[in-house]
């Protein structure tokens, strides 16, 4: 089991499409995200049915709180290189708001780059970030985390382009 001290990530399960189709269309919880077009809940429930399986190249996890054993949000891991031991953290989000700012996303964030780094053997991972999203770049510092690039006006919300921060994480970083 892949536990920390608030979370614990397990692989999806079908019966998880409801809640994470209400998590895509949530405004607020996809307010930092890369845009999709809507898809209708049946539709999503069948692409839960259809999930292909976690590999160490491709993985998204649940993360499911601690206290009440509730789904509260997924985490993705990928784009894996294990010639030269690097992946990108591709999603993290806590979908149920009622746990936002609890510690949650910090702590999956850790198991996921313990994980990574112990168990798959990697040496550094990397993920994007929109730099406005406060309270994201707050939880990658957190972890340990530094900002290694910037990509200018790349993301576009409601009309605003955004820049993009290229973060970074060796094994011996980890807090």
């Amino acid at each position: 089991m892949l536990t920390g001290e608030r979370v614990r990530l397990r692989a999806l399960e079908p019966a998880d499409s409801e809640a994470l189709w209400r998590w895509y269309h949530d405004p607020e919880v996809g307010r930092w995200m890369d845009e999709a077009p809507p898809i209708s809940l049946a539709q999503n429930m069948e692409k839960g049915q259809n999930r292909p399986r976690n590999t160490f190249e491709q993985m998204v996890l649940g993360i499911e709180a601690l206290d009440d054993g509730k789904l509260i949000g997924y985490v993705a891991l990928g784009d894996t290189d294990f010639r030269n031991g690097d992946a990108t953290v591709q999603s993290i989000a806590i979908g149920d708001r009622d746990r936002w700012g609890g510690g949650h996303a910090t702590d999956a964030l850790r198991v996921l780059c313990r994980y990574a780094f112990e168990e798959i053997g990697l040496h550094r991972l990397t993920l994007w970030v929109v730099a406005d999203n406060a309270a994201a770049v707050r939880v990658y510092t957190k972890v340990g985390f530094v900002e290694e690039g910037r990509r200018r006006e790349s993301f576009r919300r409601q009309g605003k382009l955004h820049d993009y921060l290229m973060m970074g994480l060796l094994g011996s970083e980890l807090r």
